[in-house]
């Protein structure tokens, strides 16, 4: 009986922490984003820089490497590149810049509009994290996920 109880209590122990490291992994939080403030700043420093441009054409020369390579009809070409949303990679921008308070975001937006020099190369590409979401990305449209069914 003695052995029951031990056996039953290590068994209820077990469970419980299954239950718990289960928990554990499906809370998680979501990214952290900037103000509502900080994005207009952030989208003010896009279109001086360009870099909606750059993502768009980032996106357009994988889907002709990828069309090439895997000889995709010109119907497919077409659909996967109608599906280029700037929208759908803006919050890996947003992202990337929470870490800049407003006064910085602010004269990095001086800085860019000041100097024609970040208009014509993309000093946005410096970010690596940037360049992975940016990557992620134009690979996820070649896969046709943002496809309108």
């Amino acid at each position: 009986m003695k052995n029951f109880k031990k056996h039953s209590f290590l068994t209820v122990c077990f469970c419980l922490f299954i239950s718990f490291t289960s928990v554990a992994q499906t809370n998680y939080t979501s990214a952290k984003m900037p103000s509502q403030q900080n994005k207009i700043i952030i989208d003010r420093i896009v279109e001086a820089t360009h870099y909606k441009n750059y993502v768009v054409d980032f996106c357009l020369s994988k889907i002709n490497e990828t069309s090439a390579k895997e000889g995709w009809n010109e119907q497919k070409a077409m659909e996967i590149t109608q599906s280029i949303n700037y929208k759908n990679f803006r919050d890996a921008i947003y992202n990337s810049f929470v870490v800049f308070d407003e006064v910085e975001l602010e004269t990095l937006l001086k800085a860019y509009e000041k100097n024609t020099a970040y208009q014509t190369k993309n000093v946005m590409t410096n970010n690596k994290v940037l360049i992975n979401n940016l990557n992620i990305f134009a690979n996820d449209i070649v896969l046709g996920k943002y496809l309108s069914k």
